[in-house]
C-alpha cells in the first residue's frame, strides 16, 4: 500500500481553503503535499510541520522564519511564497506548484551534465540567489534537492528554511546546518556563514554538474567536513579532461578556501559567468576583464619598406667614439649570457625541487606510516563490545575501559560508539573507549486505563504510541481498556500495572468499541444488519425452542470464540422454533375438573366427548365422572395451545 493510502493528511482541508490532495516529498522538519486552493481554484504545494516538532519553538520559530525569508523575495527564480498559517497543531506553508523534477533527480538521471547545461541552470540560480543577497538574505542550504526544474523549463531555487539576514557574521547556532556535502570551510570551522558561503555551495554544485560526483568523499560526515575545511576543491578537468579551462577557473574562485577570494555575491560570479559564456560561444573573442595575449609588436610598428611583420636581424651599428657614437652591441654575446644565467638558476630550481621533494617525502613517511602517523578511529556502531575491541586493536589504538549510556537506537549490550569518536584523526597507540548502550532510558509510566484515548496519548508523550487495537466491551466507546509494549526479545507484554518503561518505545493502546448491539427479538436478517453497522458478521448457526422468543426470532448472538471481541468477528445466531412441545399426561380415571386443569397447566386446549349406544353430550353433573381416554394419546407430544380431547363414558 502507498504512503498516500496511509497518510491521515491526504484528504484533509487545511484552514478551510486547501485540499489536500497527494504526497509529493517528506523532509526532516515537514511534509510537502499537493493541494488544491479552493478558493482561487489553482493547484498549490503546501509545506506542513511535523507534528512531533510543533511543542519545539525553534523548529516553528524556522518555519516561519522560511515564509518570511522566500516572501520578501519576487523573483522568477525563486519559488513564490503565497500563504502562511497554522491550524490546528501545525504550522503550514503554502507555495508555487511546479510539476517537474530536482535537479538532483537530474543528476542521478543522467550523471554529467554538458557545459552548456551546467551554466544554463547556475545562471538561472545564480540569478535568483543575486535577488535574495540583495535583499539581505543568505539561503545556507544551496544543494541539488533545492533546485527545481518545471516541465515548463523554469528553473527556481526553494526552500528558504535555514534562510538569516546576511550580516557580516550570520552565526548558525550550537549546531552546523545546511547539508554537509556543500558546507563552505568557515561554517566548518567556525559556525558562520555569509553570502559567499552559498557561492561556496554552487561552486560545488557546478562540480558535480561537470562531472558527476562531488570532490569530497567519506564513510563519515566528519571526514567530508574535515576536507571541505583544509583541502581545496581540485579543477573539474582533472576528473573530466573535457571541461573547458574557463569553467575550471570558475569553480575555483568559487570555491576559494578563504571567503575573501571568492565572489562577494551571486551577483559578481553571475557577471563572471555570462563573460564565460560569451567566450565559449565566441572562442575567436576575448573575455571581458581577463588577461588576454597581445598581438606581435611587428604588428603595430612602422616596417621598413617591403617588411613583412616577421622577425628581422638588424645590422650591427657601426662602432664610433665620442658622444655621438653608441657602443656596439654584442648580440650574440649577449644571449649566450642571458642562457648561461638561465641554466644556472635552472640547476638551482632543480636542487631546491629534489630538496623539497626529499623532506616532503621524509615527511610523508613520518605522518603517513612513521612514529608521527594519524589514523581514523574505526566506526563501531552497533557492534557488541567484543568483536568492537578486536576492530580497535587491529588499528593499533588501546581500549580503554568501558563506559555506558542509554540508546533508543541501538539494542542494549552494543556499541553506540567510541570516545573520541569515529572519523577522529589519532595517533597510533592512542587510548579510544567504547561507549556501550543501556538500551532506552527507563521513564515513568503514567496509569491512563479508563481514560478516554486522547488524554491517554497526551499522558504517553514520551513515548511511541502505535495505532490503537479496539474491541467491543461494557465500558463506553473511546475508554482505554488496556496498554501493553514489548519486552528486550520483542514479545508483547502488558503495561498496565508496570512502574517504568523504555523512552519512546513503542506502546499500543486497547479502546473499547462500546457493548455489542442488542439483536435479540430481531429477525435474522434485521441481527445481521445491525451487526454490519458495527463491523461484526452474524451467522445463523442454529434454532432452539423458546417459550419467550416467538418463532424466527433471534434467541442470542454467541462469540465463536473466546477472548476479545474485534471489528470483523462471527457472532452465531440462535433462532427461536417457538415454544417447546409438552408431553401429554396420562389422566385417564380422573375427573374431568381435575384433568382439564391439569392440561391447561401445560398450555394445552381441553375439548370433551361422552358417548353411549345412542349419542354423545356433556353436561355440568358429568364433570365429576372419571376419564376414559385422550387424544393425542398420553405420553405422545403436543405442540402449545394445541387441543387434547377427553372422552368418558356414561354407562
Amino acid at each position: 500500500m502507498s504512503a498516500n493510502h496511509t497518510d491521515p493528511m491526504i484528504g484533509r482541508l487545511i484552514d478551510d481553503r486547501y485540499q489536500v490532495r497527494s504526497r509529493i516529498a517528506r523532509g526532516g522538519m515537514a511534509t510537502v503535499y499537493l493541494a488544491t486552493d479552493l478558493r482561487l481554484e489553482r493547484r498549490v504545494a503546501i509545506k506542513i510541520m511535523h507534528g512531533h516538532l510543533a511543542d519545539d519553538a525553534s523548529f516553528k520559530e524556522r518555519f516561519i522564519q522560511e515564509a518570511r525569508s522566500a516572501a520578501r523575495l519576487a523573483h522568477p527564480n525563486v519559488v513564490n511564497v503565497f500563504d502562511q498559517g497554522q491550524d490546528d497543531d501545525s504550522a503550514y506553508l503554502v507555495m508555487e506548484y511546479l510539476p517537474g523534477i530536482t535537479l538532483r533527480e537530474l543528476l542521478q538521471d543522467h550523471k554529467v551534465l554538458t557545459s552548456e547545461q551546467a551554466m544554463d541552470i547556475l545562471e538561472a540560480v545564480l540569478a535568483g540567489l543575486a535577488a535574495a543577497h540583495r535583499a539581505g538574505i543568505v539561503h545556507r542550504d544551496l544543494k541539488p534537492e533545492n533546485v527545481l526544474l518545471a516541465d515548463d523549463g523554469r528553473i527556481k531555487i526553494g526552500d528558504f528554511g535555514l534562510a538569516r539576514a546576511a550580516t557580516a557574521n550570520t552565526a548558525t547556532g550550537a549546531a552546523l546546518l545546511g547539508t554537509i556535502a556543500y558546507l563552505s570551510p568557515e561554517l566548518v570551522t567556525r559556525g558562520v556563514a555569509d553570502t559567499r558561503s552559498d557561492i561556496y555551495a554552487l561552486g560545488i554544485m557546478l562540480y558535480e554538474m561537470l562531472t558527476g560526483e562531488q570532490p569530497y568523499k567519506g564513510e563519515q560526515p566528519m571526514q567530508i567536513a574535515y576536507q571541505h575545511a583544509n583541502d581545496t576543491v581540485p579543477a573539474p578537468s582533472a576528473a573530466r579532461p573535457s571541461v573547458p579551462p574557463e569553467l575550471d577557473e570558475l569553480v575555483l574562485w568559487a570555491t576559494a578556501r578563504d571567503p575573501e577570494q571568492r565572489p562577494r555575491d551571486a551577483r559578481a560570479l553571475l557577471d563572471q559567468l555570462l563573460d564565460v559564456q560569451r567566450v565559449l560561444a565566441d572562442p575567436s573573442g576575448a573575455p571581458l576583464g581577463r588577461t588576454m595575449v597581445l598581438p606581435p609588436a611587428s604588428a603595430t610598428a612602422v616596417l621598413p619598406r617591403g617588411g613583412t611583420g616577421e622577425t628581422q636581424v638588424l645590422p650591427k651599428a657601426r662602432h664610433r667614439t665620442g658622444p655621438v657614437a653608441p657602443a656596439q652591441v654584442d648580440t650574440v654575446t649577449a644571449l649566450s649570457e642571458a642562457t648561461s644565467r638561465r641554466r644556472r638558476r635552472g640547476f638551482v630550481w632543480l636542487a631546491v625541487v629534489l630538496v623539497v621533494a626529499v623532506l616532503a617525502g621524509g615527511a610523508g613517511w613520518w605522518f603517513g606510516a612513521g612514529p608521527g602517523s594519524q589514523v581514523a578511529v574505526p566506526d563501531v556502531a552497533g557492534q557488541d563490545p567484543a568483536a568492537a575491541t578486536s576492530v580497535l586493536q587491529e588499528a593499533e589504538f588501546v581500549v580503554g575501559e568501558d563506559a555506558a549510556d542509554w540508546s533508543v537506537e541501538v539494542p542494549a549490550g552494543q556499541v553506540i560508539g567510541t570516545d573520541p569518536g569515529s572519523a577522529s584523526r589519532l595517533q597510533k597507540g592512542s587510548t579510544v573507549s567504547l561507549v556501550v548502550s543501556q538500551g532506552p532510558q527507563p521513564l515513568d509510566l503514567p496509569t491512563v486505563v479508563g481514560q478516554s484515548e486522547d488524554a491517554a496519548r497526551a499522558s504517553l508523550s514520551s513515548f511511541t504510541v502505535q495505532d490503537s487495537v479496539t474491541q467491543f466491551d461494557d465500558a463506553a466507546a473511546g475508554t482505554v481498556l488496556g496498554v501493553s509494549g514489548v519486552d528486550a526479545t520483542g514479545a508483547t507484554v502488558d503495561l498496565a500495572g508496570a512502574a517504568q518503561y523504555g523512552e519512546q518505545q513503542p506502546v499500543t493502546l486497547t479502546v473499547s468499541l462500546g457493548p455489542v448491539p442488542d439483536v435479540v427479538g430481531q429477525t435474522v436478517e434485521e441481527a445481521q444488519a445491525t451487526l454490519q453497522e458495527v463491523g461484526l458478521v452474524g451467522a445463523e448457526a442454529g434454532t432452539e425452542f423458546s417459550g419467550d422468543v416467538e418463532q424466527g426470532a433471534v434467541i442470542r448472538a454467541e462469540q465463536q470464540q473466546e477472548g476479545a471481541l474485534r471489528p470483523g468477528a462471527t457472532l452465531d445466531l440462535v433462532v427461536s422454533k417457538g415454544p417447546p412441545p409438552v408431553t401429554v399426561p396420562d389422566v385417564t380415571g380422573k375427573t374431568i375438573d381435575d384433568a382439564t386443569a391439569q392440561l391447561r397447566a401445560l398450555g394445552l386446549r381441553v375439548s370433551y366427548d361422552r358417548c353411549t349406544a345412542f349419542q354423545c353430550a356433556f353436561y355440568d353433573w358429568e364433570a365429576r365422572l372419571p376419564v376414559v381416554s385422550t387424544d393425542p394419546a398420553a405420553q405422545s407430544t403436543a405442540a402449545r395451545g394445541s387441543t387434547v380431547k377427553l372422552t368418558y363414558r356414561v354407562e
